[in-house]
């Protein structure tokens, strides 16, 4: 059941179309973008609120009206219209609104959330109420608490404090407390630690029972786990300092352990797994007591799915996974009637649909080709029918389809081009597509599951006739063969873009693994931002290298163990190739990027002196040392076992080789990437007598958003920098 922050949350579009090199601009309007509208709202979409579906062919959402009061409504699929009004807060004596909602199992009840206080990327405290629609009392379940759920009798509500959990039992008016051990910076009882959450995922870590007669949860000894701590500097005359546990790379996680407790005798088991060192997921099976939990070794190159029996408090092997590389967790396990299970899986090379038997036995691929599934919507067991997203359109399009569970009749059921991702009814009837290309703003239909468009909910065409008043430089999709691979590439040129004249030229890349930043999807700020730049007659160029998603394990994974050697590479690489076309100033060429892109735009501009003059590093990771166990050792292994991998892709190692032009952007409360490897990087910067640039934010998080004119300020900085490294320097040499 997923908690719906639905006034500030939205599904999400985007997209984009391949095209050739070849494609002409499309001059339009002579209005020119602004740094103010790009970052007041100006060119945002019309979006429709994420949506909840309920049983039956109804969806729910969260509306608020003008004076600040709350609604949940409910909505026909088949119509679109309001069905009624589910609670109302001004009907509420005990609160003025709320912020999320949660349904129980037969929409009898709900779990309405207020006053929230952030901890970390996803998690949060706040005060949570149950809500009878039937005789509409309320009552409070707790303040400061995390993650409420009912249980499926519908009779309790699990949720945790202070690192503890505890029962409600509304039927008996009793609150009964499980653990009783937790403490801060020590032991955590169902609510993940901060690598988990970040790098896994998710927060809530207990689940009911089908039958409620237990809860599973994980249990999060930190001891051991060393501590890093953070200055905030605040409004006061001290700074308060934030400490909590965070393994580097190499350092000791957590140790976590599986527990099961019973309702009826209150007595909590301890589930043994074998040997493993992380539990990324546990989930109950359509069998009442038995319990499916994911493990994973620390190199996170062997997946075990255990059978668990809470009855006997036992556990075998369902299902075991190996990989000469790595695997990724993703939550696309699903239990069907007879309890076999849907699993998605790269081991054909490709990320594909899998159907098993309850003893893990293989009864068909499902879906196959040289192409990657991306989503997984649901089955259907009247028609026998999955839904699914992929990239069978091309890797920088997504599609929406549905197959057979035998593998056979499949069919499109979305556009063909651009980026298609579906939001289907619980019963599987229909489905909203939302569209987008890097043509067609979001665009958001009714489908039946045949895939037949029964009408228009939310377009955006003016917006989109607003934008055709402005100087927009289309992008232009294709690919370039660099080090043996066709790399997707776009490029933007200038409006008025001539040929037979010299532009600078500024990379943009993420190049993380399995990402992608060449898609065919809808504007975001960033691009914006770039059409900006080339207004003022920059070429923006984005190539997505070696180890970014959707073109096939391999190719991901080729940079195992060396993690940003070869992305730098081909990013160097392509710039050198783009640098021989006779409209690009070879002596003009940035390249910049956030996070592990600001790491990928440092090491580039250090080991492509010879190429890039300019580079701008937004809360980078300049040593992997410094990153945490999950996410690193994913794909370097520790630095005990892989020190070269570490240290000869690391800037702060040839901090001489800078000649051009840097600026370096951090914030201070970043618990992600830490400051430090901005700090380390300046300190290697000064050692070598290195001239360069820094921004440093206080208290800012990894986006680097507190504060309603951060981003303003953040991209004027940036913008007047590749103006006076970039723009203006191509001018004097024109000159």
């Amino acid at each position: 059941m997923k908690k719906l922050f639905i006034i500030a949350t939205f599904i999400s579009l985007i997209s984009c179309k391949e095209s050739s090199d070849t494609s002409s601009n499309i001059i339009t309007g002579d209005k020119e973008i602004t740094l103010e509208e790009i970052w007041n709202g100006t060119f945002s979409p019309k979006r429709m609120n994420a949506l909840n579906s309920m049983n039956g062919d109804f969806y729910s959402l969260l509306n608020s009206d003008e004076n600040g009061n709350t609604t949940v409504d409910k909505y026909s699929y088949e119509t679109l219209e309001k069905v009624e009004t589910i609670v109302y807060s001004k009907d509420l004596k005990e609160l003025r609104s709320f912020e999320s909602y949660s349904f129980n199992n037969d929409e009898t009840k709900l779990i309405l959330g207020t006053n929230f206080n952030k901890i970390y990327r996803r998690s949060y405290t706040g005060t949570f109420y149950a809500y009878d629609i039937a005789s509409k009392k309320m009552s409070l379940i707790g303040e400061d608490i995390q993650e409420p759920i009912f249980s499926p009798d519908n009779q309790k509500v699990a949720f945790a404090k202070n690192n503890n959990l505890f029962i409600k039992d509304f039927s008996k008016n009793k609150l009964t407390q499980i653990t009783k051990d937790g403490k801060k910076n020590s032991i955590i009882n169902g609510i993940t630690d901060w690598v988990y959450e970040e790098e896994f995922g998710f927060v809530r870590a207990f689940e009911w029972s089908k039958d409620s007669k237990y809860l599973a949860f994980l249990r999060f000894d930190e001891t051991n786990v060393p501590t890093f701590s953070m200055d905030i500097v605040g409004k006061e005359l001290y700074p308060n300092q934030q400490v909590f546990k965070y393994p580097k790379a190499g350092e000791e996680n957590a140790k976590v352990t599986l527990h099961t407790y019973n309702v009826a005798n209150s007595k909590t088991a301890k589930i043994s797994l074998g040997d493993y060192e992380y539990i990324p997921r546990i989930k109950w099976s359509n069998t009442p007591a038995v319990l499916v939990a994911t493990t994973l070794n620390r190199q996170q190159n062997n997946l075990k799915l255990h059978k668990v029996n809470a009855l006997r408090t036992s556990s075998s092997i369902l299902l075991n996974e190996t990989d000469k590389a790595y695997i990724d967790i993703h939550d696309n396990l699903t239990f069907l009637n007879d309890n076999s299970f849907i699993w998605t899986s790269e081991k054909d090379g490709y990320n594909h649909i899998y159907h098993y038997d309850f003893n893990g036995n293989l009864i068909n691929q499902i879906t196959k080709g040289n192409w990657e599934v991306t989503n997984y919507y649901g089955f259907k067991p009247s028609k026998k029918t999955i839904y699914y997203q992929s990239v069978e359109n091309g890797s920088i399009n997504r599609g929406v389809y549905s197959i057979n569970l035998d593998g056979s009749n499949k069919k499109l059921l979305s556009n063909k081009e651009g980026q298609n991702s579906a939001a289907f009814s619980t019963n599987l009837n229909y489905f909203i597509n939302t569209y987008s290309s890097a043509t067609n703003a979001p665009v958001y239909d009714l489908y039946t599951a045949e895939g037949n468009k029964i009408k228009n909910i939310v377009n955006n065409i003016d917006l989109e006739e607003e934008l055709s008043t402005y100087k927009m430089s289309p992008k232009e999709f294709s690919t370039i063969e660099i080090n043996g691979n066709d790399l997707n590439m776009w490029m933007m040129k200038p409006a008025d873009f001539d040929p037979n004249k010299e532009y600078p030229m500024l990379m943009f890349q993420y190049s993380g693994p399995g990402s992608q930043q060449v898609a065919n999807r809808w504007n975001g700020a960033n691009d914006y931002w770039h059409n900006m730049l080339a207004q003022k007659g920059v070429i923006v160029v984005c190539v997505d290298g070696r180890g970014t998603g959707f073109k096939g394990a391999d190719f991901k994974k080729s940079t195992y163990l060396n993690l940003v050697k070869y992305e730098t590479e081909d990013q160097i690489a392509a710039a050198k190739k783009l640098a021989e076309r006779s409209y690009i100033d070879e002596n003009n060429i940035g390249i910049w990027g956030w996070s592990f892109g600001g790491h990928m735009s440092t090491n580039a501009l250090l080991k492509g002196n010879d190429v890039f003059s300019m580079a701008i590093a937004v809360a980078p990771v300049t040593s992997w040392r410094f990153y945490d166990t999950v996410y690193t050792e994913r794909f370097l292994r520790t630095p005990q076992e892989n020190p070269a991998g570490y240290d000869e892709n690391s800037p702060i190692n040839y901090p001489e080789k800078l000649n051009g032009k840097y600026l370096l952007v951090h914030g201070t409360g970043d618990d992600n990437v830490h400051v430090q490897n901005t700090y380390r990087m300046i300190n290697s910067l000064i050692d070598a007598n290195k001239q360069f640039d820094m921004f440093i934010v206080p208290d800012r998080a990894h986006g680097i958003r507190k504060g309603s004119t951060m981003r303003l300020n953040l991209f004027t900085k940036m913008t007047n920098f590749v103006e006076e490294n970039l723009i203006n320097t191509t001018t004097e040499i024109k000159g």
